[in-house]
């Protein structure tokens, strides 16, 4: 049942509200091993983004993907060597703190914007930046969602830029990733038959995303997702140290 919920809400992250990713990072993780759940999501994730791209294929600003890929790919190779050394028990807790600092950055995102000087948003090192810790976000968990959001409002660009930038850029990294799940035994043949009866649910989440995006109270939404994400979060951690 928690997969069907996942697989729903990871279409409706896709395609109105990014936020959401955090939460079904958190979810899935209460229902498999950290290092499983990862690598399970991931295929739904890429199906996610092709309802995405194909919806807002024209709604893409490439030059900002352009500047900031090479530095992604060099955050994915550090996750990478992280995923190689940790168990799944590390990588929960590892999960459970990176999603808090996340939740952190998400609801100062707009304090960042106003007192980070211009120039440094405007600079070259602002993308690095952004880019090293979207490609390490997204490997060890598949949550770069708000890094993301930061590095596109910082270009100021409109909903449907917004999310049409960020569906080519989550292909186009998810893409990537996957051979590097499949060697690390995280996809796998078993897991990769799970993901196909849930394709149906990511599409109607996609759907539903399409349809409800003009009409979400994004603000009190976002707030309800972080306060639901902060409390898998804090147990991911705890989990660590308590069995239950």
């Amino acid at each position: 049942m928690i997969s069907i919920i996942v697989g729903c809400l990871i279409g409706v992250a896709k395609t109105a509200i990014a936020t959401l990713g955090i939460f079904n990072v958190t979810l899935f993780v209460q229902v498999f091993p950290a290092k499983e759940s990862v690598g399970m999501m991931l295929p739904m994730l890429i199906i996610g983004d092709l309802f995405a791209v194909i919806y807002y294929r024209r709604s893409v600003v490439w030059k900002h993907l352009f500047s900031l890929i090479p530095w992604v790919l060099g955050g994915l190779i550090i996750g990478f060597f992280v995923l190689w050394k940790v168990n799944s028990a590390q990588l929960t807790l590892l999960l459970g703190i990176l999603i808090l600092v996340l939740m952190v950055l998400q609801i100062c995102k707009d304090f960042i914007h106003s007192k980070i000087n211009d120039h440094f948003i405007n600079s070259k090192w602002f993308t690095y930046l952004m880019g090293i810790l979207a490609g390490f976000a997204t490997m060890i968990g598949n949550v770069s969602g708000v890094i993301m959001s930061i590095y596109l409002i910082s270009k100021g660009l409109p909903k449907k830029e917004f999310i049409g930038t960020g569906a080519w850029f989550y292909l186009f990294v998810n893409i990537i990733k996957v051979p590097f799940y499949i060697g690390l035994g995280m996809i796998t043949v078993h897991s990769f038959l799970f993901n196909l009866w849930i394709i149906p649910f990511i599409f109607l989440g996609s759907y539903i995303g399409i349809k409800i995006v003009k009409f979400i109270p994004q603000n009190f939404f976002q707030r309800i997702i972080l306060i639901l994400g902060a409390v898998g979060a804090i147990k991911l951690i705890l989990q660590n140290f308590f069995s239950f």
